[in-house]
């Protein structure tokens, strides 16, 4: 069997922009609102999309794209599956690492902090605002579990379609929930040419404030 050796020699030159202190806000959050504003007018496909990345209690990483359900000053949201494996994970290691790219701009960012569980009024809210399908598709996937084939899906899904009426409210199950990302460090990417990326670090410190750094591409 024949196997490539490597991948493609392709080479991209990073220029559309740059990456300057003094054109940088000394708040993270209004610098991420920034840039994902600029995402959103560039028509980047579903700029919320995010790699989460989480961790056992003895370090074995594991990393999927889930979406941004929100973010502001007091952190980052996302909804899921509290029995899903990242569940379990964030339950062992409440510790997570969300990256953002955008390539349509040649930025990423990267965002590492402590997770905890939204409250359960915040849950629901957003559970409620969900397309009807996709609530029922919460209640009936026992996310990263095993199952026997697709049917099994199929078959359950049919089944609670019948149980809710169309305007029938339907509550939101127990295991299903959002999770709020309170960032302790940001850093903003931005590609240039000859891999001298421009890279601004954020770190949160003891006081409140936030430390700016710049670190070697």
């Amino acid at each position: 069997m024949n196997m490539r050796s490597r991948t493609t020699d392709a080479r991209k030159e990073y220029k559309k922009s740059a990456l300057i202190e003094s054109d940088i806000v000394d708040d993270p959050i209004e610098q991420f609102a920034q840039w994902y504003d600029s995402a959103l007018a560039a028509g980047v496909p579903e700029p919320e999309a995010m790699t989460l990345s989480t961790a056992t209690c003895d370090g074995r990483p594991s990393a999927r794209i889930v979406l941004l359900r929100g973010f502001d000053h007091g952190g980052f949201r996302f909804f899921t599956n509290y029995a899903s494996r990242k569940g379990k994970e964030l339950v062992d290691n409440p510790f997570a690492a969300l990256t953002f790219y955008w390539p349509q701009l040649e930025r990423q960012v990267r965002i590492e902090g402590d997770v905890q569980k939204l409250r359960d009024a915040e849950s629901d809210t957003y559970f409620q605002s969900r397309p009807r399908n996709s609530r029922i598709g919460a209640i009936i996937s026992p996310q990263s579990e095993s199952i026997a084939n697709r049917e099994v899906l199929e078959q359950r899904f049919a089944e609670y379609q019948k149980r809710y009426s169309e305007n029938e409210s339907i509550p939101r199950p127990s295991n299903w929930g959002g999770y709020r990302l309170k960032p302790s460090q940001i850093e903003f990417w931005q590609g240039r040419p000859s891999r001298l990326h421009d890279r601004i670090q954020f770190r949160h410190l003891a006081n409140g404030s936030w430390s700016i750094e710049r670190l070697a591409p």
